[in-house]
C-alpha cells in the first residue's frame, strides 16, 4: 500500500482537462473513451486506499510537498484517514459510472470536448477537496467544483427552448444559462463567508493544516474565546460555505434549477460530488468544535452543533414538502436531495449536543452520505433514461412506462425503496441510525421533524414512481406511439450503469450491518481517540426507533399509493373539496415563496435601484468633479497647456526612439560584418 494512490486519485481527472481537446484532434472516440478511462483510473486509485480502513493504527497519514515558503510556509498534500478514504471512493467510483453513462446519453452532442473537460475538472476538483490535508487547497477544490457546476448546469448556454426547465405554463420557465448563474451566485455567497472563517482560524492558529489544527486546538481555541462572540462569528462564517454548497436552508433554492443541466450532471452534482462537499467540511470541523465545547469549555463552540442540527432539520422538512408537488421528474429528485442532505447535517449536528452522541451522530451522517450517493445516483441516471425516452421533463407526459422500460423501472424501484428507507436496503440502515442519534440527543422537537419528514419522503417517492411508470398513458406517450418513436430502454451504457448501481445498492444493504461497526471503530479510533476527545458512553439503540420509522413510511406511502397507483382517489378532486389542502398545495408549489422573495428583493430590487443610483448618486458626483469643479477653478486653460506640452514632448520622444532603434540596427550590422 502506498499513499501515492491518494495523489494520483485527483491528478488523473485533472490531467484529462487539457488532454480532452488534444485527444479530440486525433479522434472523437479516443477522446470519449480516454476521458472515461482517466475517471476509471481515479476510481481504481480510490479503491486502492480501502485496505487502510482495516489498519486504523496506521492512520491518519499526512503526505506533503512544499508549495510556498514566502510569505508563509504552505505545503500541498493529501490526508489519508477513514473520512477521506470513504469520501474519495464515493466520489471516484460513482463518478466513473456517471462517466460511462455519459457515453450513451451525450452521444451526438456538438460540444463533447467541453463536456469531458468540465466533467473531469469537476471530479478532480472534488477529489482534491476531500483528500487535501489543508484548508487552503480544500478551498481550491471547493471553488473548482463551483466553477464546473456553473459550466455544467448552463451547458446548453445557447438557451434553446427545449432545454428550459420550470413550468408548465403559467408557471415561468428558466433558461440553462440563468440556472447556471443562479447556482454560481448563491454558492459563491457562502464561499466568500467560508473564506473569512478560514482566515480567522489561520490568524489564531497560524496553520491551515487540518491535523495541526486538531493537535493545537488546545492553544488557539481558548485564545479565540477571550474575544466574546468571535467563535460564534467564526462558526457562522464557516457554516455559510456548506449551507451554500450543499443547498441548505436558506441558500437551498439554487439546486432545483440545477436540473437545467444534462442528466449526468444532475447525478454528479446531486449524488456523488458537489452537494456532499458541505457535509464533508462539517464532518472535518466537528473534532475542533467538539473539543472546544466539551474539553476546552468554550460555550460558544456549541453554537456550531446547534446551528447545523436545526439547519439540517428545517431543510429536510421544507425541501420534502416541495417535492410533494413537483411535476418535473428531476426537480422532484432535486428536492429529495436537498432534504436528504438535511438529514446528514442533522446527524452531524446532534453529534455534539451530548458527549455520548459523537460516535453515533458522526458515523450515521457519513453512512447516510454513502448510501444516498448510490441510490440517488441511480435515481437520477434512471430519470435521465426516462426523460430521454419520453422526450419530456414532466411526469404528466409519462405514465405507464413500466412495460416499455422494465429494466429502468426495476433499477429505479430499488433506488426509490432505499430512498424511502425500506428494510433491508441501505437507506433503511443509515436513516434509522440518524433517527436513533437524534433520539439519543433528547431534543425531541428535532426527532419529531425527522419522523414527519420520513412520511413525506415516502409520499413523494411513491408519487413520482407512480406518475412515471404506472397509471394511464399520457397524451405525450400516445403521440410517440403513433409516430413510431422508440419507447424502450436507452443506450446500452446507460442501462448497464443504472444496473450496476442497483446491484451495489442491494449489496450495500445486505452487508451494511457488517460495514457499520467497521466505520464506528475506524472513525472513532483514527479521528477521535487519537485526539483524546471524551466520547462518553454510547447509548444502545432502542427498537422503538425502527418501529416508528417503518410506521411513518407506511403513513406516507399508503395514501400516495391509493391516490397515484390504485387511483381510488382523484388528487384534483381532493384539492377542490378541501380548500385548506388546496391552499397548502399552492404554498408548497410556490416553494414556500422563498425563491419568489429572493427574486423580488435581490433581483428586482437591484434592477429598481440601478437607475436611481445613476440618477441621484453617480450623475451628480460626475457633474461635480468633472464639470463644476474644473469650471470653478478654471482648469481648462491649464489642461490645454499641458496637452500642448505633452503632444510636443511625445513627438520628441518618438524621434528619439527611432534614432535609438536605427543606431542599434547599425551596430548589429557592424558586428555581423566584422565576424
Amino acid at each position: 500500500m502506498d499513499v501515492i494512490f491518494a495523489w494520483l486519485c485527483w491528478i488523473f481527472p485533472l490531467v484529462g482537462v487539457p488532454l480532452s481537446p488534444v485527444l479530440a484532434r486525433v479522434h472523437p472516440k479516443l477522446r470519449d473513451y480516454g476521458e472515461v478511462f482517466l475517471s476509471f483510473l481515479a476510481a481504481v486509485c480510490s479503491v486502492m486506499l480501502i485496505p487502510y480502513l482495516f489498519h486504523p493504527e496506521m492512520l491518519p497519514i499526512d503526505s506533503s510537498v512544499t508549495w510556498l515558503t514566502v510569505p508563509i510556509d504552505l505545503n500541498l498534500g493529501v490526508l489519508v484517514d477513514p473520512l477521506s478514504i470513504v469520501m474519495a471512493n464515493v466520489v471516484a467510483v460513482i463518478s466513473f459510472f456517471i462517466m460511462v453513462y455519459s457515453v450513451g446519453y451525450m452521444k451526438g452532442s456538438p460540444s463533447l470536448t467541453r463536456w469531458w473537460m468540465f466533467m473531469n475538472f469537476f471530479i478532480g476538483g472534488m477529489l482534491l477537496l476531500v483528500l487535501s490535508n489543508n484548508l487552503l487547497f480544500l478551498f481550491f477544490g471547493w471553488k473548482i467544483v463551483g466553477l464546473c457546476s456553473w459550466g455544467l448546469i448552463g451547458f446548453y448556454y445557447n438557451d434553446e427552448k427545449k432545454y428550459w426547465i420550470g413550468g408548465p405554463p403559467p408557471t415561468k420557465c428558466t433558461s440553462p444559462s440563468h440556472c447556471g448563474l443562479k447556482a454560481m451566485i448563491m454558492t459563491s455567497a457562502g464561499d466568500l463567508l467560508l473564506l473569512g472563517g478560514i482566515l480567522i482560524i489561520y490568524a489564531y492558529s497560524g496553520t491551515l493544516n487540518i491535523l495541526e489544527l486538531y493537535e493545537t486546538a488546545s492553544t488557539w481555541i481558548p485564545e479565540m474565546s477571550k474575544s466574546s462572540g468571535l467563535i460564534t462569528l467564526t462558526v457562522v462564517l464557516l457554516i455559510a460555505g456548506p449551507v451554500g454548497k450543499s443547498a441548505q436552508f436558506p441558500l437551498h433554492e439554487w439546486l432545483p434549477e440545477a436540473m437545467a443541466g444534462p442528466g449526468p450532471v444532475s447525478a454528479l452534482i446531486h449524488a456523488a460530488t458537489m452537494v456532499k462537499s458541505g457535509v464533508y467540511l462539517v464532518a472535518r470541523l466537528i473534532p475542533i468544535f467538539f473539543y472546544g465545547y466539551w474539553v476546552a469549555g468554550c460555550t460558544e463552540a456549541l453554537s456550531f452543533f446547534i446551528l447545523i442540527a436545526w439547519i439540517g432539520a428545517i431543510t429536510a422538512f421544507v425541501a420534502a414538502t416541495q417535492g410533494m408537488t413537483a411535476v418535473e421528474l428531476k426537480k422532484a429528485l432535486a428536492f429529495s436531495t436537498v432534504s436528504q442532505i438535511g438529514y446528514m447535517m442533522l446527524a452531524l449536528g446532534v453529534a455534539g449536543l451530548t458527549m455520548s452522541g459523537l460516535e453515533g451522530g458522526f458515523t450515521s451522517g457519513i453512512s447516510h452520505l454513502m448510501s444516498h450517493a448510490m441510490f440517488k445516483a441511480a435515481l437520477f441516471l434512471c430519470a435521465g433514461s426516462v426523460i430521454h425516452t419520453a422526450g419530456s421533463i414532466y411526469m404528466t407526459d409519462m405514465g405507464s412506462l413500466k412495460k416499455y422500460m422494465p429494466f429502468t423501472w426495476l433499477f429505479m424501484s430499488i433506488a426509490a425503496l432505499s430512498l424511502m428507507g425500506v428494510p433491508p436496503l441501505p437507506g433503511f440502515w443509515s436513516k434509522d441510525a440518524i433517527l436513533a442519534s437524534v433520539s439519543a440527543s433528547h431534543v425531541y422537537s428535532l426527532f419529531l421533524i425527522a419522523l414527519i419528514t420520513v412520511a413525506i419522503t415516502s409520499f413523494y417517492t411513491v408519487r413520482f414512481m407512480a406518475m412515471t411508470f404506472y397509471g394511464e398513458k399520457s397524451e405525450n406517450v400516445k403521440k410517440l406511439e403513433k409516430k413510431g418513436a422508440h419507447l424502450g430502454e436507452p443506450h446500452f451504457t446507460m442501462v448497464v450503469s443504472c444496473g450496476i448501481l442497483a446491484v451495489m445498492i442491494l449489496l450495500l444493504g445486505f452487508f451494511f450491518p457488517l460495514i457499520e461497526p467497521l466505520l464506528h471503530e475506524n472513525f472513532i479510533f483514527s479521528i477521535f481517540e487519537k485526539l483524546h476527545l471524551p466520547l462518553g458512553h454510547h447509548e444502545a439503540h432502542s427498537m422503538l426507533v425502527p418501529v416508528l420509522s417503518v410506521a411513518f413510511i407506511a403513513i406516507g406511502a399508503i395514501p400516495s399509493y391509493l391516490i397515484y397507483i390504485s387511483a381510488r382517489f382523484d388528487p384534483k378532486g381532493i384539492l377542490e373539496k378541501h380548500t385548506s389542502l388546496k391552499a397548502l398545495h399552492k404554498f408548497f408549489w410556490n416553494r414556500w415563496y422563498i425563491d419568489s422573495f429572493y427574486y423580488r428583493f435581490f433581483v428586482d430590487g437591484m434592477i429598481w435601484l440601478l437607475p436611481r443610483v445613476v440618477k441621484y448618486v453617480e450623475d451628480p458626483v460626475d457633474r461635480a468633479f468633472h464639470v463644476r469643479l474644473p469650471a470653478l477653478l478654471n482648469f481648462k486653460k491649464v489642461y490645454d497647456k499641458i496637452k500642448e506640452e505633452k503632444v510636443r514632448e511625445l513627438s520628441y520622444n518618438i524621434i528619439y526612439i527611432l534614432i535609438a532603434m536605427l543606431l542599434l540596427l547599425l551596430f548589429i550590422l557592424f558586428v555581423v560584418v566584422m565576424k
